[in-house]
């Protein structure tokens, strides 16, 4: 967690925690109303005396939820880094123990925080142990980048990412809700290399993610292509998509919603929600000879739309 983007937005006895609070005050206010908790052990440091700085861990530089641990000297860390500094204060060097900073923990409580996502359209308030539950699911946090043929760890909000796909990955772009999309490949017994392809539309005012890939399921390769949208699960449940793949008088349809770029491109596929040819029925569709693959899979893309007559949902189709 970022703790730069928190700010306190509650008080403790009058004080305002938005703003700086003088050594003294902090000293005073703890001495006064905790002395059973060792309270007078807490280290205070002068250059950071606001409360969300006294709740971030000097190791990892996140928020410390309980339990909140200090050492001898009043140092405190969280439960996560007092076992990467091998139970070793990071500031005095002082073995940690098992003390717990109940002042602080107690202090944690009686805290609001913004959302840490509030700079980018977040309007949410949470007490202290609510907010990183919340920000784990939030709606605002950015997306991870959906790109699949490699590990890529660029985030960002939808805009960024479909500039990014097309100017760093290199991604085919295309406007419109219908799409045809060939695969040939000489060896339709091979799948090594990530045999994948990634194709990006543009419709409704919104990007969809079109993902074609091969991959072992078992002892045989299949063939598998299904849409991802890109944005949160909610909006993505308000369109629709087919997927058609056939030759040699006959054909496979999969209907069905895509899911959201938060859910993994991995994770998705191996639901296997999306459609999913057999090498033997891939090889029926190429011609039956067995030598090559060339596949061709056609799709559309529809917006459900609330017919105000009868109540029921009616398919929007783009042009």
């Amino acid at each position: 967690m970022e703790s730069d983007s928190i700010e306190c937005i509650s008080s403790i006895d009058g004080i305002d925690v938005d703003h700086e609070i003088p050594q003294h005050i902090v000293k005073s206010h703890f001495s006064s109303n905790n002395k059973n908790n060792s309270i007078n052990n807490i280290a205070i440091n002068p250059a950071k005396t606001s409360v969300h700085k006294l709740l971030e861990c000097p190791v990892c530089t996140n928020s410390m939820y309980p339990p909140i641990h200090q050492c001898h000297n009043g140092h405190t860390i969280c439960s996560t880094c007092k076992e990467r500094v091998h139970n070793r204060c990071p500031t005095c060097r002082q073995e940690l123990g098992d003390i717990r900073c109940l002042a602080l923990e107690k202090v944690a409580e009686s805290l609001e925080l913004p959302c840490k996502y509030g700079s980018i359209g977040c309007p949410e308030i949470f007490p202290y142990y609510s907010k990183l539950k919340h920000e784990a699911m939030c709606n605002f946090r950015p997306y991870n980048c959906p790109y699949a043929g490699s590990e890529c760890s660029i985030v960002g909000d939808i805009p960024y990412l479909v500039a990014h796909l097309r100017d760093d990955h290199k991604i085919d772009m295309h406007s419109g809700c219908t799409f045809n999309h060939r695969y040939a490949k000489s060896n339709p017994r091979e799948v090594e290399n990530a045999t994948w392809m990634l194709t990006v539309f543009s419709c409704f005012g919104q990007y969809f993610c079109l993902h074609f890939e091969a991959f072992q399921l078992g002892v045989s390769p299949v063939y598998m292509a299904f849409l991802r949208f890109m944005g949160d699960e909610t909006d993505a449940r308000n369109y629709s998509y087919s997927l058609e793949v056939g030759g040699n008088e006959r054909k496979l349809i999969w209907e069905g919603t895509p899911r959201s770029i938060r859910d993994s491109h991995r994770k998705v596929r191996d639901s296997h929600d999306g459609l999913i040819i057999q090498r033997n029925m891939a090889l029926f569709f190429s011609g039956g000879d067995r030598k090559e693959l060339k596949l061709r899979v056609t799709g559309k893309i529809w917006k459900e739309q609330q017919n105000p007559d009868g109540g029921a949902c009616i398919p929007n189709l783009c042009s």
